[in-house]
């Protein structure tokens, strides 16, 4: 918890910071994570590297007024902040992981309430539906839904670069991601919903004339509130795993927007045999890792303090 309050205050509360915009030698202010400046160009953290010819750049730049990064994680091929695009790149991510697993476990506990609560027919055809997007791999289908919303673009003729551009790339990387990711969920809860409808007090429910939402809302719901909860808080790492990974390939989050994984993406192309210069790869994965670990701890110990046949198992063990 520690760690995971750590990354999310950390990305969050510094967006006004990250966010805000500096200004540059001859040109228009530019946001802080996107500016940059070439001759500071891929220069290891400071403490990492303190010779006194790159102090005397950094005086020279600074006595110029022009931009100087803060050099706490280094900077880039461009000369941008390598600290500023990795806080602006975690709150992408956060943002887009959380609103993918709300999206998914919302639709994924609706889908199996009406699919328990029709039954017969209904409820069969619901789950074959199930069944077969679970035989297709997700991952393809998150690109294919990528792919096809970029084409859509280019055909009504929506320019590539501006805000209106990147907000559309987000809303179809979190719906995508959200569509692919309810299915499990949506077999949990139809599980929980059938085993709630069998009993005597939905039976009595039924007899004296509630109607279906009167029954979601005070029967069903609150006790299918705990598997909702571990499900979304176990969904939200694998959001933030789905996005990194399509940024990583260049379909997810897209420049000059920073996400983790495409921060990762770059920082790959600059380890080699001849001249490694680690920290772009190093800062972005170790945010990756880092938040994904402190997020499927918390929920383990969650699922652990919700069910008992789990804590039992955890205790043995």
């Amino acid at each position: 918890m520690a760690v995971l309050a750590l990354v999310v205050l950390g990305c969050v509360c510094s967006l006004p910071w990250t966010l805000g915009r500096v200004d540059r030698t001859g040109g228009a202010p530019v946001r802080r994570y996107e500016a940059g400046n070439l001759e500071l160009s891929l220069l290891p953290p400071i403490w990492w590297e303190n010779s006194l010819l790159v102090q005397s750049l950094v005086e020279a730049q600074r006595r110029g007024g022009e931009y100087v990064p803060t050099r706490l994680c280094g900077t880039d091929r461009l000369g941008r902040d390598l600290f500023a695009r990795c806080l602006t790149g975690g709150a992408v991510s956060l943002l887009i992981g959380l609103s993918a697993a709300v999206i998914a476990v919302g639709f994924g506990t609706l889908y199996g309430t009406v699919s328990a609560a029709s039954g017969g027919r209904i409820d069969g055809a619901m789950m074959r539906t199930v069944d077969v997007m679970y035989g297709l791999p997700s991952m393809l289908l998150v690109v294919l839904f990528a792919v096809a919303a970029e084409a859509t673009l280019e055909r009504i003729g929506l320019e590539r670069t501006g805000t209106g551009h990147q907000l559309f790339d987000l809303a179809i990387l979190l719906l995508a991601i959200g569509a692919t990711s309810w299915l499990t969920v949506a077999r949990v809860i139809r599980g929980q919903v059938l085993s709630l409808r069998g009993q005597l007090f939905m039976e009595s429910c039924r007899a004296v004339g509630v109607g279906p939402w009167r029954q979601f809302r005070l029967h069903y719901l609150p006790n299918i509130i705990a598997p909702v909860a571990v499900y979304a808080a176990l969904a939200v790492p694998a959001a933030i795993l789905s996005e990194s990974f399509l940024s990583f390939l260049g379909i997810g989050v897209r420049e000059p927007l920073p996400s983790w994984g495409n921060l990762a993406s770059d920082g790959l192309a600059e380890v080699n045999a001849i001249e490694s210069r680690w920290w772009l790869l190093l800062w972005p994965c170790l945010s990756i890792g880092g938040t994904l670990l402190a997020l499927n701890f918390v929920g383990d110990r969650l699922r652990a303090a919700i069910d008992p046949a789990s804590r039992r198992h955890t205790r043995s063990a």
